[in-house]
């Protein structure tokens, strides 16, 4: 089966990296050739998950990819100075302009449109449309993803967790399937051998959204007398803050991330009390770090992680190619999720 189906709508290299280049110079946070890949459901979840995260390596030198799976056309007007006929008719365009804005803004150098229509809520009628995400074939979506994955070669991949009963979107589901799959499949010379030369990722992270952020986000709200959008329906959600492996620092990029979210102008609110409820300089210190489960790694890494990167260039070093897994025993894929720091 032909994997093809993607449209790679940002960056104008596609040429593969130099395989042989092992300049990565690796200072706490990795720089020169590393290579970053997310992988998101909707126009906007690239924003609200992660940005801080991918604006400072980008910042510091990493080259990444955003794999977009569909173009969020069931996405309500959530802005009502934008709810307008004219935009409801035309909502898979406007979100596709409003994400070029925000990648632009994260530092994304390329994105690739995984070609599949949003599936809207749990048990909607939009789960039934036969373009949808969810009701695509799963064998297909893998290799889509494969072949991007095999184009780029990412060293370090990012996605959603395997634990989503907290919000169980048809699509973030779809997410973590394709990307757990492909990310065991991209370095398998035997599958979708048509999706182009095998390349194995590092490492494989979870982005859960922590137990300890909300309480420190809802307690601010509080100590300042103001109205915490965190009601009782949150502290009901399962945690998964004992599994989390990796912290990065991203306070200096907490305004980027925020302009990025801003740019989905039909989903996210100006004056949004989930998202803007507490002054910027005050938010950015509440809790300024973005959390990650590492879930599967072809290099060893020592727990708490502040690098996405870690290990890779330890692994790596003297070698012809970065990225591509160690011999040792030590170095065998092992799959870490339910490991707590």
């Amino acid at each position: 089966m032909k994997s093809t189906g993607f449209t790679k709508v940002t960056g104008e290299n596609m040429s593969l990296p130099n395989s042989s280049d092992n300049s990565l110079v690796h200072q706490g946070l990795v720089g020169g050739n590393g290579r970053l890949l997310s992988v998101h459901a909707h126009p906007d979840d690239e924003s609200s998950k992660g940005a801080g995260t991918v604006a400072r390596y980008v910042d510091s030198g990493v080259e990444a990819t955003l794999v977009c799976c569909t173009g969020g056309e069931e996405g309500d007007v959530l802005n009502e100075a934008l709810n307008l006929p004219e935009i409801r008719e035309n909502m898979a365009e406007v979100r596709r302009q409003e994400l070029a804005a925000a990648v632009e803004i994260i530092g994304y150098q390329k994105t690739y449109m995984l070609g599949y229509r949003d599936s809207g809520m749990k048990d909607s009628e939009a789960n039934s449309h036969p373009e949808c995400f969810a009701a695509a074939p799963l064998d297909e979506a893998v290799g889509r993803l494969v072949e991007i994955i095999r184009v780029e070669r990412p060293h370090v991949i990012l996605t959603y967790p395997d634990d989503q009963s907290g919000y169980d979107h048809p699509d973030h589901v779809r997410v973590h399937d394709i990307s757990v799959l492909a990310f065991d499949a991209a370095g398998n010379p035997e599958a979708y051998p048509e999706a182009g030369a095998a390349w194995q990722p590092s490492k494989l992270y979870y982005t859960p959204w922590s137990r300890a952020r909300v309480e420190a986000t809802h307690n601010k709200f509080k100590e300042l007398g103001l109205e915490s959008p965190f009601d009782e329906r949150w502290f009901k959600r399962p945690s998964q803050d004992h599994r989390i492996t990796t912290k990065i620092e991203v306070r200096d990029w907490f305004d980027r991330r925020c302009d990025a979210l801003l740019a989905h102008a039909t989903q996210v609110s100006p004056d949004s009390p989930f998202w803007f409820g507490l002054p910027r300089d005050v938010a950015k210190d509440v809790y300024p770090w973005e959390d990650y489960i590492l879930a599967r790694s072809h290099v060893s890494t020592e727990f708490p992680e502040d690098d996405l990167f870690a290990g890779i260039y330890d692994c790596q070093h003297g070698a012809s190619q970065l990225g591509a897994g160690c011999n040792s025993e030590a170095h065998r894929p092992r799959q870490l999720s339910d490991r707590a720091v």
